[in-house]
């Protein structure tokens, strides 16, 4: 059985729970590729992703703050719409929590990465699927990790060292991690809205460098390996072409003259 399989079953499972019991259920943290997978699984199985319906309940997908790329799959009970539930700490804040991770010593603290943060949190044993976004703000030493709750506590207690960086770590509201993505917006027109022209058009390559990053598989659009540069890119879709970084297509806007499509996008800073 597949992870496709897996999801498929979980969801379904866990959609006909809140149906039958009335209380939320919820998914783990779901990387960009799983929740797609996970989508997907609700359009085959009937559901309504537009209006966030299935098996006769509205879901919702929340990773802690806005924007995040890890979400966990909230299914609701009639008592609670969408609103509600991001809004309130009484139901969010029961599931998702949010640690801040600071430097005991700014003098002595090492510049630290996602990757240092996320390390530290795996070499404990922690599963991937329990880790949320983290959010590094790398000139005040300090970061905001979000995780399920059951395992909130334990990180607080026994995380207290990042490679040679003594760290505390404090609970705090999810809506402390005020960090916004920082995004340089640009317009400007191509061919088309295939993947291989958008590409170029972000990062000034030609055609056939794209070509090559894909074929060496380092172009991925929500999270998953891209294998044609002819897909057409959907409204907000997150590509990540390493080497080069992030971006994402926010909407084609119209034509100019000669027939070129006018596109905005948002380049991760």
């Amino acid at each position: 059985m597949d992870n496709k399989d897996v999801i498929k079953g979980h969801i379904k499972d866990l959609s006909l729970r809140t149906y039958n019991n009335e209380y939320i259920t919820h998914t783990n943290f779901l990387g960009l590729s799983e929740m797609s997978d996970a989508l997907e699984a609700i359009r085959l199985g009937g559901g309504n992703t537009e209006v966030k319906s299935f098996n006769g309940v509205n879901y919702c997908i929340y990773g802690g703050c806005e924007n995040t790329e890890r979400n966990i799959l909230f299914f609701l009970p009639c008592y609670i719409n969408e609103e509600t539930f991001m809004e309130s700490s009484e139901y969010s804040g029961e599931i998702i929590s949010c640690i801040e991770v600071s430097a005991i010593n700014d003098k002595f603290a090492d510049t630290l990465t996602h990757r240092d943060y996320l390390g530290a949190l795996m070499n404990m044993g922690i599963e991937r699927d329990i880790i949320g976004d983290i959010i590094v703000n790398s000139s005040d030493h300090k970061a905001y990790i979000f995780v399920m709750k059951s395992m909130a506590q334990t990180i607080v207690s026994e995380l207290i060292r990042i490679k040679h960086t003594s760290v505390k770590c404090d609970l705090v509201p999810n809506n402390k991690c005020n960090f916004s993505v920082n995004f340089k917006e640009v317009e400007g027109s191509v061919a088309s809205t295939r993947l291989d022209a958008v590409i170029a058009f972000v990062y000034h390559l030609s055609r056939n460098e794209v070509k090559e990053l894909i074929s060496k598989e380092l172009v991925f659009v929500e999270g998953k390996a891209a294998f044609s540069g002819g897909y057409t890119l959907k409204e907000m879709s997150r590509v990540s072409v390493r080497g080069y970084g992030k971006f994402k297509f926010v909407k084609s806007q119209g034509q100019t003259r000669k027939g070129r499509i006018i596109i905005s996008v948002q380049i991760y800073q």
